[in-house]
């Protein structure tokens, strides 16, 4: 328990560690795209102060998560990381959705802009954001939804950097002013796509879908073909967070023994469908 504890430290530390840089990074952007006018620069500065929200939510949401179970909260406290994952998204989605509007206003009222100051933010917070997204990647992300959505974020934020760069050096060489305009859709756009995935799979967890990868119909019919299982009905499969997946059933039997049946149909949850959370109800020759 306590090396469980000392990880969590670990990760929550370079998880503060990735917010502050994040911070940082976002008042040079905002500062850099003011004094070139450059809204692709502002656009990669709300973005990532996006990002320091994230993952100030992501701690806050895994030391929730850490609590154990208790009389009020049967089933712990783990869903604070799928709330926090949520949150995220629709921050995603907002930042998006306002970057695209304020691209479309500076399309019809283009302004110069200074390419050297793009370039030069932009290849900083090029080296800064991959910087960020190794420290989150670190901090597990690939075992916790929330961390990873904060991954997400800092992996978008560098290729977002990369599209602005791009854009400053197209500007430079040939004064293509309405490349700014364009990358700044083209991250919007992007952050959008990422933030829809994730809330889409945050509510499929919170409505208590069946988790992506798994057929129902293929489960029934695993167990059906467990000689003296008969019928499989009232099934319900759903997740607890992003990692427990939680069966549930009523199992009409065929004159077998109901407690071997139960352990013959918990391998093959387990084995074939990674589930490992069941509840199983038995009857003898009546029907479901």
């Amino acid at each position: 328990m306590d090396q469980h504890n000392d990880y969590d430290s670990v990760g929550d530390g370079k998880l503060i560690l990735a917010l502050l840089i994040k911070l940082f990074l976002s008042g040079v952007q905002v500062v850099g795209g003011s004094v070139a006018g450059s809204l692709s620069l502002i656009a990669d500065s709300l973005h990532n102060l996006g990002d320091a929200g994230a993952i100030l939510v992501a701690v806050i949401a895994r030391r929730i998560g850490c609590k154990s179970a208790d009389k009020h909260m049967t089933y712990g406290y783990k869903r604070a990381d799928i709330l926090g994952a949520l949150i995220n998204s629709v921050f995603l989605l907002v930042v998006g959705g306002y970057l695209i509007c304020e691209a479309t206003g500076k399309f019809f009222y283009p302004r110069e802009v200074d390419g050297w100051i793009v370039l030069s933010v932009a290849g900083v917070a090029l080296l800064v954001n991959i910087t960020t997204s190794l420290l989150t990647f670190k901090a597990g992300a690939r075992s916790d939804i929330n961390i990873n959505a904060v991954f997400i974020h800092s992996a978008s934020d560098a290729v977002a950097s990369l599209v602005v760069i791009v854009a400053g050096v197209l500007i430079i060489n040939y004064q293509l002013y309405i490349f700014d305009v364009i990358a700044t859709i083209g991250i919007s756009v992007y952050v959008i796509f990422n933030g829809a995935i994730l809330l889409r799979r945050c509510i499929i967890i919170l409505m208590q879908g069946v988790p992506g990868g798994i057929d129902i119909e293929q489960i029934r019919a695993a167990l059906e073909s467990i000689e003296g299982v008969k019928r499989v009905g009232c099934m319900h499969v759903w997740q607890l967070d992003d990692k427990k997946i939680f069966f549930e059933g009523r199992i009409l039997l065929n004159g077998a023994e109901p407690e071997t049946i139960k352990r013959k149909i918990r391998v093959a949850l387990r084995h074939q469908f990674c589930i490992n959370h069941t509840t199983l109800e038995t009857k003898s020759s009546r029907r479901i």
